[in-house]
């Protein structure tokens, strides 16, 4: 569960083992693993952020970051931090040297600005707000893109990240005022959402020439199902469905349509889940897999017969309406 302290111009949020913190202060002063610079893709530091670290820092970081450019506008390469009290400076190109940066931009620069840091194994970063300085790019745009960022790193890419503390480090009260609103916010209702659902699944009926297959299964909720389970991060629903039926029924699938999504509230008697149900050809000889105790073919009209689990019989049911004017 997420937790949030206020005290003074800083307020923290724990996600999973590590801590976004929103500060107001001096991105140069913070005693960081590394301090992000919102570079531009030549990594020459003028005005801006990249002028205070330069000042403040010294030229050899400019020296030793331009020797590792240009870079692709949205990547990030790291140099020593010459005099700050940072190790590192990550310099993460949020834009071009016509000063431009838009959403994508600073997407992408603060999550290779993050794995830039999973490289250097360090335990704390400080950002500042990415492309709002000479990029111009609104505030409340900015720290809900860099929340999400932040939230897909710790929760998705990097769940045993080597990240202790994310800080936010906006200079005037006005910024931070703006990303402890939203970013935070954003945060709090991403996690209480995740952890209440609903959970994306998918069904695949598959037809083979003597009826269709069906699983029993080997956890609870039991009874005979469409052979379906849960959509992994990153994965779309087609792809799913074609793992799905080749762990359960050891069958290849083809010809995958989609014939309904079902989404009630207590379909599923363990939480709430929204499943997607396909059609699909089966090819190769069906063999009981993964958490099906059992498998058979059965025709349509027979499966409804069974104790089903889930929604089943209604999905079975919608299925043979469906099939009618084409039998």
């Amino acid at each position: 569960m997420s937790e949030l302290e206020l005290s003074g111009l800083k307020e923290m949020m724990k996600i999973k083992k590590a801590e976004l913190t929103i500060v107001q202060g001096d991105i140069t002063e913070q005693s960081v693993g590394a301090i992000v610079n919102a570079a531009n893709n030549e990594l020459w530091m003028g005005g801006g952020v990249a002028g205070a670290i330069k000042k403040k820092g010294g030229q050899c970081i400019e020296d030793e970051a331009v020797k590792k450019g240009p870079i692709e506008i949205g990547e990030a390469v790291a140099t020593s931090a010459g005099d700050l009290k940072a190790k590192y400076v990550i310099h993460a190109a949020t834009m071009g040297m016509d000063s431009r940066t838009d959403e994508l931009k600073i997407r992408s620069s603060c999550a290779n600005a993050l794995k830039e840091a999973e490289k250097l194994k360090i335990s704390s970063i400080a950002f500042p707000a990415l492309g709002c300085g000479v990029g111009g790019f609104p505030e409340v745009g900015a720290a809900k893109i860099m929340a999400q960022e932040v939230f897909r790193h710790i929760w998705f890419d990097y769940p045993e990240t080597s990240l202790k503390e994310i800080v936010f480090v906006l200079y005037d009260k006005k910024a931070y005022g703006i990303f402890n609103k939203n970013a935070l916010s954003y945060l709090e209702y991403m996690i209480h959402k995740l952890q209440s659902g609903p959970f994306i699944t998918v069904d695949i009926i598959i037809e083979l020439p003597g009826g269709i297959v069906l699983i029993e299964r080997s956890n609870p909720p039991y009874g005979w199902a469409i052979p379906g389970g849960f959509l992994d991060y990153n994965e779309s629903l087609e792809d799913c469905a074609v793992r799905e039926a080749k762990e359960e029924t050891s069958l290849d699938i083809y010809d995958l349509k989609q014939l309904h999504t079902y989404s009630k509230p207590g379909r599923d008697p363990r939480f709430h889940t929204v499943t997607t149900v396909f059609t699909a050809k089966g090819k190769g000889v069906p063999k009981a897999d993964s958490d099906a105790a059992n498998l058979k073919v059965f025709k349509p009209e027979d499966a409804s017969k069974l104790n089903l689990a889930f929604d089943h019989k209604q999905v079975l049911r919608d299925y043979v309406n469906y099939k009618k004017p084409k039998l």
